[in-house]
This record gives C-alpha cells, sequence and structure tokens, in this order.
C-alpha cells in the first residue's frame, strides 16, 4: 500500500525561518504535508511529481484582493483564483462591503454574507476567505455573529470613503455606501469599528490575536482640496497627476488618525494597507514608536514595489492610494530589507479595459482605481528581491507566514510537517516578459505590461491538488472557503 498520495522530489524548499533554500523531497497525505526529507522513495507514493531542482516556495497568502468589485463575484471568483494559481497564491483574502460595487446592495450582513458564500461556493481554484468592512452601526452589533458563525475575523475601515469618491471626485456619499439615512461614515464610526472589534476579542480570548483591524489611510479632505489644485493647475497629467492629487501626506495624517483612535479605543491589532509612500511609512513607524502596546503591521503591494509614475504602463496603473514617484518606491524597498514591513499583497482588483477607462481614455481622473496583479506577486518579488539582496526565507516571511499567522490561516504559511499542502515550483532562471493575453485574468491590460521578469512560477499545488502544471492551469476548482481560525489547533 502507498505510503503517500503524492511526493514531489528534487525541490529546494524554502523556509520563511531560514535564508537559504534546503533540497527535499514533499510527501503529501490527505492534503496536508507529512514529511518533507531526502530520499523520500518514490515507489511509496501514488503519484510522483519531478521538481528538478526547482525552488518549493509555501502557498503564497496573498492578504489583500478585491473579487468581485467590478465584476461579479461567481465570475471574478473563477478567473481571478486561475490568476492567483499563476502566480502561486493558494489562499486569497478578498475583501468585501455593502454598497456601490461589489454586490451593489445595502442591508445587514446576515442576509448579505450568505449571499457572498453562495457566490463564490465551488468556483475558485485556490482556498479563499473574506474581510468584511464594518459600514453601517448595525455591522458593528453584528461582529461577533460574523466571528462566531462565518469564521471572519478580519474587518476593515476605508477612511476616505465618507468625503471622497472612490476614483478621484467628491460624490453622494450615503447613495454609494448604502447605509441608513442619519449614519455617518467618518471618524466617529471608525472610533466605534475599534470598539466593537476590541469586544469580540475580549468575548473570543482564544482567538483575540488573530481578529484585526484594516485601514486603508487616506484622508478625503486633503485629498478633494488636492484633486482641485491639481486640476486647476492642468500641468500635471496621467499618474503623476493622481499621484499629486491624493499627496502622500494625506496617507500620513490618516497613519495618524487611525493609530490615535486605536490607541483611544484600546484594540492593539492594527493592519496599515498599501503603504506607498516614505512619507506613509514614516507615520507608521512613528506611531509604532508613540504607541508601544499597538500591534501594528504594516503592508505593502508588488505594484507599489515594482512600478512608479513613469515606469507603469499608462492610466492602467490608477489604483488607490496611487503608484508614486520612484524616490518612494526605493523607500519602500528600504524599509522592506530593512525588516519594517509585515507583508507584501497584490490589491487585486480586476477591472476590464471597458471598465476601467473613460470616454477621454486618457483622462487618469475618469478612470477607475485598481488592477489585477496576483500572477505577478512571487514572481515580482522574487526578481526584484533578487537584486536587492532580500532572501527566498524573507519573501516566504513577507508572503506566507507573516499574513496566515495575523489572518488565522493556522496550517497555511509554510512547507512543514502537518502544514496544508499549499506550495508553489518555481524557476528562479527563467526571464519572461510581462504581457496581459498570457493572463488568466480577464482584464485585458496590466501596468507591468513589458517588464521583464527573472522567475516563473510553473507548478502550484493546493491541498495536495495540482492546479498549475507547467504554467498552466489545471483540472477542475478545488478552492474552498476558509472560515477562521482555519486549520491546526
Amino acid at each position: 500500500m502507498a505510503q503517500f498520495d503524492l511526493i514531489v522530489s528534487d525541490v529546494r524548499v524554502v523556509r520563511h525561518d531560514r535564508a537559504q533554500a534546503e533540497v527535499a523531497d514533499i510527501g503529501v497525505v490527505d492534503g496536508r504535508i507529512v514529511r518533507v526529507a531526502q530520499g523520500l522513495d518514490p515507489a511509496e507514493a501514488r503519484t510522483v511529481v519531478d521538481g528538478g531542482g526547482k525552488l518549493a516556495f509555501p502557498g503564497v497568502v496573498d492578504a489583500h484582493q478585491h473579487w468581485g468589485i467590478y465584476n461579479p463575484l461567481s465570475v471574478d471568483t473563477e478567473t481571478e483564483s486561475r490568476a492567483c494559481a499563476q502566480g502561486g497564491v493558494t489562499s486569497a483574502l478578498t475583501y468585501m462591503r455593502t454598497g456601490q460595487y461589489y454586490l451593489n446592495k445595502g442591508g445587514e450582513y446576515a442576509e448579505v454574507f450568505p449571499e457572498v458564500l453562495a457566490a463564490s461556493d465551488g468556483r475558485a481554484y485556490v482556498d479563499y476567505a473574506f474581510h468584511l468592512a464594518p459600514m453601517m452601526r448595525k455591522h458593528i452589533e453584528e461582529i461577533p455573529a460574523l466571528v462566531r458563525d462565518h469564521g471572519v475575523t478580519s474587518f476593515k475601515v476605508f477612511m476616505f470613503y465618507g468625503s471622497h469618491g472612490l476614483h478621484g471626485r467628491s460624490a453622494d456619499q450615503n447613495a454609494f455606501l448604502m447605509i441608513p439615512e442619519g449614519e455617518r461614515y467618518d471618524y466617529a464610526h471608525f472610533e466605534f469599528v475599534m470598539r466593537g472589534i476590541q469586544a469580540a476579542r475580549e468575548q473570543f480570548p482564544d482567538l483575540a490575536d488573530e481578529i484585526s483591524l484594516s485601514l486603508h489611510c487616506e484622508t478625503a479632505e486633503i485629498m478633494t482640496a488636492y484633486t482641485k489644485l491639481v486640476e486647476e493647475e492642468g500641468t500635471l497629467t496621467g499618474l503623476a497627476a493622481y499621484s499629486a492629487s491624493r499627496p502622500p501626506h494625506s496617507e500620513g495624517l490618516a497613519v495618524s488618525i487611525a493609530s490615535y483612535l486605536a490607541h483611544e479605543t484600546g484594540l492593539p491589532t492594527i493592519n496599515l494597507l498599501h503603504l506607498s509612500s516614505a512619507k506613509a511609512m514614516d507615520a507608521a513607524l512613528r506611531m509604532a514608536e508613540a504607541f508601544p502596546h499597538i500591534n501594528f503591521r504594516r503592508e505593502v503591494t508588488i505594484g507599489h514595489l515594482l512600478a512608479d509614475i513613469d515606469t507603469a504602463s499608462g492610466i492602467g496603473g490608477k489604483v488607490n492610494p496611487p503608484l508614486r514617484p520612484r524616490e518612494d518606491v526605493e523607500a519602500l524597498w528600504g524599509h522592506l530589507l530593512d525588516g519594517k514591513i509585515d507583508w507584501v499583497v497584490s490589491d487585486h482588483a480586476c477591472c476590464r479595459d471597458e471598465q476601467k477607462f473613460g470616454d477621454q481614455r486618457d483622462d487618469v481622473f475618469l478612470a477607475k482605481s485598481g488592477f489585477g496583479g496576483a500572477e505577478y506577486l512571487l514572481p515580482g518579488l522574487v526578481t526584484e528581491g533578487a537584486k536587492r539582496g532580500l532572501s527566498y526565507g524573507d519573501i516566504a516571511k513577507l508572503l506566507s507566514w507573516n499574513p496566515a499567522q495575523r489572518f488565522g490561516l493556522r496550517s497555511k504559511g509554510a512547507i512543514a510537517e502537518g502544514m496544508d499542502a499549499d506550495f508553489s515550483l518555481v524557476d528562479p532562471a527563467s526571464t519572461w516578459t510581462v504581457r496581459a493575453e498570457e493572463s488568466e485574468s480577464t482584464q485585458e491590460y496590466t501596468p507591468f505590461e513589458g517588464f521583464e521578469l527573472t522567475a516563473k512560477v510553473v507548478d502550484t499545488f493546493l491541498r495536495g491538488h495540482r492546479v498549475l502544471e507547467d504554467g498552466k492551469v489545471v483540472g477542475d476548482p478545488q478552492g474552498r472557503y476558509l472560515p477562521r481560525p482555519a486549520g491546526r489547533s
């Protein structure tokens, strides 16, 4: 009788707790890793895959995606999870909220979230979970039930929605957010969200470290004023104009406000999302020093590490917060190499061409915000990291271990005995050029068009199922919803 369902032989296993990869075989039974050692006998496995000396990275836990924001959730779950598999992502944590976009409806999560689960069920090629945004008072009251009944342990505040439009212009926010008449989405609401999450942490003490709040830190009033200035002055265009309209100090100010509110409410588990600039990082580090009792986590995206306002391929690179000038990119890399950034994400938000661009295709203020990128997350970080001395172990920590630990994915994030058999095989000597047409995403463009990458994901395994083979998605959807905490106790 076979001892293993699968052996992946002759790979260089990358672990988050050591810098260098180690030659080993990986043995899998019932979707879990049971042995990581040299010399496993292929005769003892039902299936053997020859890794050919490639790097075996733990499955990427992409902690920031947006399935269903511009396309139906049922569609995005299938197509964008295929793009995930291309990039070595095996667990996608995707944001969901009520209001315009997403499901385009308001209401309580008791009614809305079962619809979310039904729309995504059976369609994903990778495992997935949801962060939820408490948009109104009733949502705060629902937090304990969401933790208990659905395993939702992570929540989000979009700090600029109360007074600024999603794509750069002001809008009727109550209509946009679909919140009850008389309620406001403002700093007071954010405070009460924090108090509600802290109350849930106290109600579920065994989960407290895995119940957290993430914040999109930009300041509406600053952005509204600077958008007007940039448009009236008229000297900047494209991504440079958009960056100037949402200036870095807007991020820094929002980080400071969010941090003080966390201090005021006693909520210690705070995640500062997609920090895009030197000023945002400066504020984040100052707040960590000012409030050492708050367990901050700092996130950046692969887009903000690879592209800038001049190198991105056109205004398809519009995103919130914006891509920045090269000096901000270099500042982010400096902090990453110094260990000041906790994880790297894609912020994947598929926005197809006909949705992305306005009637005046070159007007950045008419374009919608967001783009995909999960398929470039691991190869992009390996490529650029190799140039800058980032170890493979640190890449595994940034892409897999750290987010899995924060977000309650207890069996994800590492190639180790007892963990889910989620990993990808990467050829670190494969040079290729990014072409949007080769992506599994339904997005027909990418701001990374023409970028040369020097590492390629060849195969991806999800709980021992091969979902990407020789660069191509294979088989039927195997992904599952992950109520958290997910995995071993």
